[in-house]
């Protein structure tokens, strides 16, 4: 019987497979303000505001059998920015989340494997900004307002120089 050659093979897995192309790996990409060269991206980011999103769903809220930290986890999500793109599917996910944070909290035993599978769901849910750079989603922050230069340092210096 001939062997198929493996490029075809792995060209016509890939189709029929469905891949999804999804966040890069690597080193964490800079924002789009802070890039200093400007090549042509494949996709541009996306941008939405920063804090609570005004159409959240009704949403549970946390166990109260649930550690606090992982109580404060889930009921930050519904002030952040990316809650904007969850879905019914997604808060699920994140009750998933806290209940195994929680566990995993709670537990006199460190567990890796749930440690690390509690890192892999929370990076789905775009919890940090590296997750949410790599999946090419940037939150609009607030430019800090401008302050005054303090005057003490100035009156000191004026005091020193004998003015």
């Amino acid at each position: 019987m001939p062997s198929l050659p493996l490029r075809p093979l792995r060209a016509l897995v890939a189709r029929l497979t469905l891949e999804v192309a999804m966040g890069a790996h690597g080193p964490i990409p800079k924002r789009s303000e802070e890039r200093r060269r400007r090549n042509r991206d494949d996709v541009a980011p996306v941008q939405a505001p920063a804090g609570a999103p005004l159409d959240l769903p009704e949403l549970p809220d946390p166990d109260p059998l649930w550690h606090a930290i992982a109580a404060d986890w889930y009921l930050s999500l519904r002030r952040s920015g990316q809650a904007a793109f969850y879905e019914p599917s997604d808060w699920a996910m994140a009750r998933y989340a806290a209940e195994l944070m929680s566990r995993v909290l709670l537990s006199p035993v460190t567990n890796g494997q749930l440690i690390s599978a509690l890192d892999s769901v929370m990076a789905r849910l775009l919890t940090t900004e590296g997750d949410r750079r790599r999946a090419r989603i940037e939150l609009e922050r607030k430019p800090p307002g401008s302050r005054l230069a303090a005057v003490k340092p100035l009156d000191a210096y004026r005091d020193l120089a004998g003015g």
